[in-house]
């Protein structure tokens, strides 16, 4: 077992061990020693109070792990993502559960509280424990003050909370000690100043050391503190005081005061209903997943990974809830992922409609077709949007953070994190082939269009009509010289398509349908030509360079671009699974997005195999395995490969190393979406052929 020894210094954590928890707004990753290592508050896209994991000084952490050296475990409760840590030692085992409220399914009587609450209770023995909150605001920008004060909303004796105040920002550190066990007492808690200046913090830190026995609890709660103002007076109800804990006649001669909803008054009461009513929430939701096949756990796990990412107040998926995440230790690919990328968020629909959850899939329809009320001039989209549904995603580098494990380009560039994307503004045509066949799954299961909604699509396809022969940057988002990428072309191609089908399964009018027809049947015909190398006897990443391959190129038979079985196909993606010193893509039965030292990017760095490509690999060899069985056994072998380079709770990061170390940003989106749709088609094709 891997054994920690507390020290004073404490090295970098490993991408892949953190498990993610959030409450549809924002996320927070937990490290598996117990530190909250990035937290962006309050929404997904705002700078962070805790980034530990883009620099291991001074990016900011909330820790909570023993003074004692201990091994750890970290697990998600069932059907949930509530998240628990666990420290053992000889002497003692303590369990540290972190998650962000959310109320139970029907609740609309109580507010939604953003807060991160941290649960510490002792299952065995006696441990000593060291608590340290050094938040950072502002991605670590900005200076803050902290003082020690009376908490006034905590009822039964009288203690102490931080607060923490950034120009910008004000949050406190509260907590409730309490007792589990008739004839043990409560545990008692001292937060005290913590100067972390010599390692670069803008401000004090706050820390606590105490031992808990069985039976005692400590519950951290970390918020943003609300806005002072009136408060009027209210009249308090039995069911108030039975929530407080309290005699009503108490309440009532003010000895408990009662509080906004935004500011409730802090009990072991109302944090054990926000633990339930969290718990019953993710519970209720996973349930109502109707798919039934093989490897139920790992696509269950994936869709509450999915889940997590949706940002509820507009319908919109992050790419990923972090940012600056090196893609190559070391290298200078680092980018931030917490926007809506049209390509992703369509990819990431399509799962979740997969499983039956078709909610989802209609909230964010409503917030893409607001984009397309509001196109820009020439009729195009962005690649994607803030979660707010804006355009600006102005791309600005952090050069003060030291970055992931001491990441530097070329370990000389003082530029590491990166927030915002300069990519917001590229030509990638392939966007209006996700979107119009998540537009197209969207009908088939979800809410049908209307007639005003369908103008504005078949505005969008007679758009992709008057531009399939442009070139483009494409899926990779290569920073590079526009070319005629493969994968654009047929995506352009799905666009065109999904938009007949509507038309035709709709009874919608069309008047250009013959125009849209003959644009169909060129770009296909152009694909067969210009992509196709007949030397290599494989399709090549564009017309300008079919010499070189690109995985992206495996799309084709799962959009139904061209039947798995067809010859071309099959030579291409046989070619793919051939070692990079063959002349492939596949190493490990990994997959890479491409030869970063043939195709020119505009990136430069090395990078890891791309686990979306891999995915993608395993269900062309399914659909091309209905065929030739030799292939739909190597589709086996290779996904239950990749599931070993899910982490210790099932959660999946862009890339992987050769080492197998994760690599990306964490937690993504488009790995989760792939792995449900690989198990999904993959246990169908399976069971239909027994």
């Amino acid at each position: 077992m891997n054994v920690q020894t507390p020290a004073p210094e404490r090295d970098y954590m490993p991408i892949a061990d953190h498990g993610l928890i959030g409450n549809l707004r924002t996320a927070a990753l937990i490290s598996l020693d117990g530190s909250v290592e990035s937290y962006c508050i309050p929404n997904f896209d705002s700078p962070s109070v805790f980034a530990r994991i883009l620099d291991k000084n001074k990016g900011g952490h909330f820790s909570i792990a023993p003074t004692v050296p201990f091994t750890t475990k970290q697990n998600y409760l069932p059907s949930s993502n509530v998240l628990q840590t666990k420290f053992l030692n000889d002497k003692g085992v303590v369990s540290v559960t972190d998650f962000l409220p959310r109320q139970e399914n029907g609740d609309t009587k109580r507010p939604l509280l953003f807060w991160l609450i941290r649960r510490v209770e002792v299952v065995r023995g006696t441990i000593p424990l060291r608590v340290e909150c050094a938040p950072a605001f502002n991605y670590a920008r900005d200076k803050h003050t902290t003082e020690v004060v009376v908490d006034d909303s905590v009822l039964s004796h009288t203690q102490n909370k931080a607060v923490f105040e950034s120009p910008n920002l004000k949050v406190d550190l509260r907590y409730v000690a309490e007792s589990t066990i008739d004839n043990v007492p409560i545990p008692e808690v001292n937060l005290d100043l913590l100067d972390l200046s010599s390692k670069g913090h803008l401000g004090p830190a706050t820390y606590s050391k105490f031992s808990l026995e069985e039976g005692q609890r400590v519950t951290f709660v970390f918020r943003i503190c609300p806005k002072e103002g009136f408060r009027a007076p209210i009249k308090a109800t039995q069911a108030q005081a039975d929530e407080l804990g309290v005699p009503l006649e108490k309440v009532i001669k003010g000895v408990a005061k009662l509080r906004p909803d935004d500011d409730p008054t802090l009990t072991k009461v109302l944090l054990d209903h926000l633990f339930v009513s969290t718990n019953k929430y993710w519970n209720s939701w996973i349930r109502g997943s109707t798919y039934q096949g093989s490897w139920k756990e790992a696509v269950h796990r994936s869709a509450l990974a999915l889940k997590l990412l949706i940002y509820e107040p507009t319908g919109a998926v992050v790419a990923s809830p972090t940012f600056s995440l090196p893609e190559y230790i070391g290298g200078t690919r680092n980018w931030d992922y917490r926007a809506s990328w049209i390509r992703d968020s369509s990819f990431t629909l399509y799962a979740l409609i997969r499983l039956g959850f078709t909610h989802e899939a209609n909230a964010y329809l409503d917030f893409i077709f607001e984009r397309l009320r509001n196109k820009n001039p020439d009729g195009s989209l962005q690649i994607m949007y803030t979660i707010h549904g804006g355009k600006d995603l102005e791309e600005i580098e952090l050069s003060h953070l030291d970055g992931h494990k001491g990441s530097k380009p070329n370990n000389a560039d003082p530029m590491y994190g990166r927030i915002g994307n300069g990519a917001a503004d590229h030509i990638q045509l392939d966007i209006y082939g996700e979107l119009m066949d998540c537009i197209y799954l969207g009908q088939k299961f979800g809410r049908p269009l209307s007639y005003d909604t369908w103008v504005l699509v078949r505005e969008l396809v007679d758009f992709v009509v008057k531009n399939y022969k442009e070139p483009d940057l494409s899926i990779w988002e290569v920073r590079g010289k526009k070319r005629h990428f493969t994968y654009s072309k047929i995506m352009l191609w799905v666009a065109i398509d999904r938009g007949l089908r509507l038309a035709d399964k709709r009874s919608l009018p069309c008047p250009n349908r013959n125009v849209w027809l003959a644009a169909r049947d060129d770009l296909y015909e152009e694909i067969m030509h210009k992509a196709w190398n007949p030397s290599l006897q494989a399709f090549g990443q564009s017309y300008e360079e079919t010499d070189a391959l690109d995985s992206s190129i495996l799309i084709m038979p799962l959009v139904f671009f061209m039947t798995p079985s067809d010859p071309r196909f099959v030579n291409t993606l046989k070619q793919i699974l051939k070692t990079p010193e063959r002349g492939g893509l596949t190493s490990n039965n990994l997959v890479y997005r491409y030869d970063v030292n043939k195709s020119d990017d505009g990136v430069g760095g090395e990078e890891g195999t791309f686990c979306l490509c891999t995915l993608w690999c395993v269900e062309a060899l399914t659909r091309a395995g209905e065929f030739d069985r030799p292939l739909l056994r190597r589709a086996v072998a290779m996904f239950e490969d990749f599931l070993q380079y899910s982490n210790h709770v099932g959660l999946c990061t862009e890339e992987i190393s050769e080492a197998g170390e994760g690599l990306g940003n964490a937690v993504q989106g488009f790995t989760h979406v792939t792995l449900i749709s690989a198990a999904y088609n993959l246990s169908r094709t399976l069971a239909a052929q027994k």
